[in-house]
């Protein structure tokens, strides 16, 4: 029997690599002869390097090799542990401009010597968690630091940048970034603008990069929303980070005073794009001053894991997260595998901390089995203290019900 574990994080309890080698070990535990493949997940936000350096560095364990109970590698650079022999997967750490331009925070980007291809997580530079909740100000706050690790990766050898824009403290419209990739941002007076999405509308004139960027750039996004409007940055994701509205109104001015700008100057429309308003707009900035497209977070992250090499011949991949509910099934993790899983005829099964569906909702994707692993009375803190015990039983449960016999 082939399975292939292909988990995503459960947010603020375990990484996507955790939640795998639970599952996998669990596994094992009852069926040792299985031949066990992980392929940690992410959909382009938070964990996506993490998830890619774990799936990168995984071998399987089967009865033809070692046995199935051999130790689980927990394979992130990220958290200190080491790689599998033969990890293509490095991190390289950088210390950059955080999210305020008096910070300054150690990060770095995932690094894939086989193909050259860096994986930069804003959330690293720029991202809401790494500042209190009385520091948030979407007004002062900015994607320099993300520029910083671009212009590192590109020093560093990379000919492409997966740019993973989820969990951003930001809405600049990507110019702290393009101004860590050399590009200027004047006022009227021809002084230098200040960094922030309240100094936007100060913006009269855009001087490009005397070197264009030496590195094809794809922005990971699953939304639609446009850099501007009811649906932009500034009023949907400004109040997630700190914003009031008074401070939404100045960041949608300043946004669509930018959109003018470019227009103008650069012949370049980006108000209305769709995605463009990702990560307070640091999309829109990127398609702008990097030349990047937009390209889906599932769809790539599943690409660049080589997760279709490993359902060839699996009979079950086993896909989660922290709550599947009707937004798993648009764009997330586990809808992504479970399309993906079609193709080679394997079966589904989630395995979650909260299952808010009812079979029938999820059934028309080829999911099987969708197993809780709290149940109704169990409060939530209490679930994300023992994560890891309550998944590996539920996994467990499910083992013993589809794998045995």
């Amino acid at each position: 029997m082939k399975i292939v574990v292909a988990m995503d994080s459960f947010k603020d309890s375990l990484p996507a690599p955790r939640a795998c080698d639970v599952v996998a070990q669990a596994i094992a535990s009852v069926t040792p002869s299985a031949e066990i493949i992980v392929k940690p997940m992410a959909d382009g936000g938070e964990g996506t390097a993490e998830a890619l350096i774990a799936a990168s560095s995984w071998r399987s364990r089967s009865r033809h090799g070692r046995p199935a109970t051999a130790r689980f590698a927990e394979t992130s650079a990220m958290t200190g542990t080491k790689p599998e022999p033969g990890g293509n997967g490095q991190w390289i750490e950088k210390t950059v401009m955080g999210p305020l331009p008096d910070m300054q925070v150690g990060a770095g980007f995932a690094w894939f010597p086989s193909d050259k291809t860096a994986v930069v997580e804003m959330a690293a530079a720029s991202g809401l968690p790494l500042l209190p909740l009385e520091e948030r100000n979407p007004l002062k706050t900015t994607t320099y630091g993300t520029g910083q690790l671009i212009a590192a990766a590109i020093e560093h050898g990379a000919g492409r940048i997966l740019l993973a824009v989820g969990g951003s403290a930001t809405v600049d419209g990507g110019v702290g970034a393009a101004t860590a990739l050399g590009w200027r941002f004047l006022d009227r007076k021809g002084r230098e603008v200040g960094l922030g999405g309240g100094q936007l509308h100060l913006i009269d004139r855009i001087v490009p990069a005397t070197q264009p960027i030496r590195a094809t750039v794809e922005v990971l996004c699953d939304v639609d929303n446009p850099l501007c409007g009811e649906h932009g940055a500034a009023k949907v994701y400004g109040p997630q980070k700190g914003a009031t509205e008074e401070m939404v109104q100045v960041l949608e001015k300043g946004l669509a005073h930018l959109a003018r700008v470019v227009h103008k100057q650069l012949g370049r429309d980006i108000a209305d794009v769709a995605g463009a308003g990702a990560a307070g707009g640091l999309a829109a900035g990127a398609l702008t001053f990097m030349g990047a497209r937009l390209v889906s977070g599932i769809d790539t992250v599943m690409a660049q894991s080589r997760l279709a090499e490993a359902l060839a011949g699996a009979d079950w991949v086993i896909t989660g997260e922290g709550r599947f509910d009707e937004q798993s099934l648009r764009g997330k993790v586990v809808a992504g595998v479970a399309r993906l899983a079609k193709t080679s005829g394997s079966k589904v099964a989630v395995l979650a901390g909260q299952v808010l569906l009812e079979s029938g909702e999820y059934q028309d994707l080829g999911i099987v089995e969708a197993m809780p692993c709290m149940n109704s009375r169990m409060p939530l803190q209490y679930a994300m203290q023992n994560s890891d015990r309550l998944l590996a039983e539920t996994a467990k449960r499910f083992a013993q019900r589809h794998l045995c016999g």
